[in-house]
């Protein structure tokens, strides 16, 4: 049986000390961090399997939900 590729949303950040931090919304605790952004999308790659690994084994839903969009407010 083949297994459907899902896409997740996966939000970037730079930390204080120029850290590219990654965090996947979907899938709480998953996340993980790098200098460079093609190691980190390497990383969150990897993250994102073993989260869906350990979610398998514990016989967890996976509710994945569509990004719309992200909006910046000023206040």
């Amino acid at each position: 049986m083949k297994i459907k590729n899902r896409k997740f949303s996966v939000l970037i950040e730079r930390d204080e000390d120029g850290i590219l931090v990654a965090k996947v919304p979907d899938l709480p605790g998953c996340h993980t961090q790098a200098r460079t952004m093609p190691e980190l999308l390497e990383r969150v790659r990897e993250a994102i399997e073993l989260c869906l690994e350990v979610r398998r084994a514990d016989r967890k839903k996976i509710d994945v939900m569509e990004f719309v969009g992200l909006q910046q407010v000023e206040v």
